[in-house]
C-alpha cells in the first residue's frame, strides 16, 4: 500500500479524527456508548456503511447530474444502513434493540455524508474506500474508549463480564461503589472533552491560536 493511501486509511485515527478533530458524530457518541458491545457494533455498523458508500458513490461520480446528487447519496446509504440493520437484526438482535434507533439514524450521519461530499465525489474508487474506512474506524475508537471507562465505572463490567470483583463493593463488605454518573448522557460528552484536550494538548497544530 502507497504512503498516500496508507494516510487516507490512517489520518482519521488522530490527526483528522472526525470526532475529536472535526467535531462530528457526537450524537451517537453520547447515546451507544454506554455498554462496550453497543459501542463496538455501532461503531463497524458506521464503518461499513462509510466505505460502501464512499465506494459506490466514487464509481457514479463521473456520470452523476449535480442536481440530484444529494438524493442519489441519500438513495446509497439508506440502503446500506437498512442492509446493514437487517444484518444485527439477524445475528446480534438483543444489540440491535440495544441500538433502536441510533441504527437507522446512520443514514443522516454528517461523517458519512461528509466524506462522500468531500472526498468520494473527488477521488477514485480505492481510496474513496480507504477513507471510508479510516474515517469509520477513527470515530469508532472514540466511541470504543468512551464506552470502557463508562462500562467499567459506571457498572464494574466490560462487554458484559464481571471485571470489579463482588467483593470489592460496599454492599459486600468492600469499599468500592459504582459511578452512576457514569450511565447517563453528559458523562459521555465530559469524557469526549476529556479525549479532545488530551488530543490537543498532544497536537499543537490544532491549537486554536
Amino acid at each position: 500500500m502507497s504512503n498516500k493511501n496508507l494516510k487516507y486509511l490512517t489520518g482519521p485515527f488522530s490527526a483528522n479524527n472526525p470526532v475529536i478533530v472535526q467535531i462530528l458524530g457526537i450524537c451517537s457518541a453520547l447515546a451507544v456508548t454506554v455498554q462496550l458491545k453497543p459501542a463496538i457494533v455501532m461503531a463497524l455498523s458506521v464503518t461499513a456503511v462509510t466505505a460502501f458508500a464512499n465506494l459506490v458513490m466514487s464509481l457514479l461520480r463521473k456520470g452523476l447530474p449535480s442536481r440530484i446528487r444529494i438524493i442519489v447519496q441519500l438513495v446509497v446509504i439508506a440502503t446500506l444502513v437498512i442492509l446493514v440493520d437487517q444484518v444485527l437484526k439477524a445475528f446480534v438482535y438483543d444489540v440491535s434493540k440495544q441500538l433502536s434507533v441510533y441504527v437507522g439514524l446512520i443514514i443522516t450521519n454528517c461523517i458519512v455524508m461528509g466524506r462522500v461530499e468531500a472526498f468520494a465525489l473527488g477521488n477514485g474508487p480505492w481510496a474513496s474506500f480507504l477513507d471510508g474506512i479510516g474515517n469509520g474506524l477513527g470515530y469508532g475508537l472514540i466511541l470504543v474508549i468512551i464506552a470502557f471507562f463508562r462500562e467499567l465505572f459506571g457498572a464494574g463490567t466490560l462487554y458484559g463480564f464481571r471485571v470489579i470483583p463482588e467483593s470489592w463493593y460496599i454492599a459486600e463488605g468492600g469499599f468500592y461503589a459504582n459511578n452512576g454518573l457514569m450511565l447517563f448522557p453528559p458523562m459521555a460528552l465530559i469524557l469526549c472533552g476529556c479525549i479532545i484536550w488530551v488530543h490537543r494538548s498532544k497536537n499543537k497544530d490544532l491549537q486554536e491560536k
